[in-house]
């Protein structure tokens, strides 16, 4: 090869060299000023599920006692105690195991406005009555409880409201959650013939147990 020739050929090797050098240092395209993209973010809230409650609740926070069937021996005052209602929001799985409610009641003596001697709570007697016990038949009222001045109507129910007594119940909360059951009762107070006259006022607290 001659002198001439072999300076074409490194030429060209040299210009190769170079175009080969341009391709690797070539730098990326950049990205143009004021470009966005977006990210969806989600999230998926449940609802908070309170749990369900056992609660009592009466229709009235009073009740008038008014004279009706007095003899002349015994003075009798009669009344209906204002509707009690037992709710219950809970599931059967929230009742504890072999659970059961009821409802008791107790009256405090009755005092006299204008010092009269108080008439003892033991002349205070009542008669549940179911109005709403549901489906199931596990709700039930409470016996007659009669008072002092009364003979017996079941074994040693003569007593009056001293104590508490039972208004309403179920052996079976589980069976029974869910629902809403109310009842009342007669109320009747009796007392001697001699009783002083004047306004006398108790209390009778009903109490929900489980």
């Amino acid at each position: 090869m001659n002198t001439w020739s072999r300076k074409r050929l490194l030429a060209a090797g040299a210009a190769g060299a170079m175009l080969a050098g341009s391709a690797v240092l070539a730098s990326p395209a950049a990205a143009e000023p004021g470009d966005s993209a977006d990210v969806s973010v989600t999230v998926d809230i449940e609802e908070i599920k309170e749990p369900g409650v056992l609660a009592l609740s009466i229709a009235a926070d009073s009740v008038a006692l008014a004279e009706d069937g007095s003899t002349l021996l015994v003075r009798q005052f009669v009344g209906t105690l204002p509707t009690v209602t037992v709710t219950d929001t809970r599931t059967a799985d929230e009742v504890p195991a072999d659970a059961a409610w009821a409802v008791l009641g107790s009256a405090t003596d009755f005092v006299g406005s204008a010092g009269q001697a108080p008439i003892g709570a033991g002349h205070l007697g009542w008669k549940p009555a179911l109005l709403d016990g549901g489906d199931t038949g596990l709700v039930a009222e409470g016996e007659e409880v009669v008072t002092v001045l009364d003979e017996a109507t079941q074994p040693g129910n003569n007593v009056g409201l001293v104590d508490q007594e039972l208004l309403v119940s179920t052996f079976d909360s589980g069976a029974v959650a869910g629902g809403a059951y109310s009842v009342n009762a007669d109320l009747f107070l009796r007392t001697p013939a001699d009783v002083a006259a004047g306004e006398y006022t108790s209390t009778l607290t009903l109490s929900l147990f489980e």
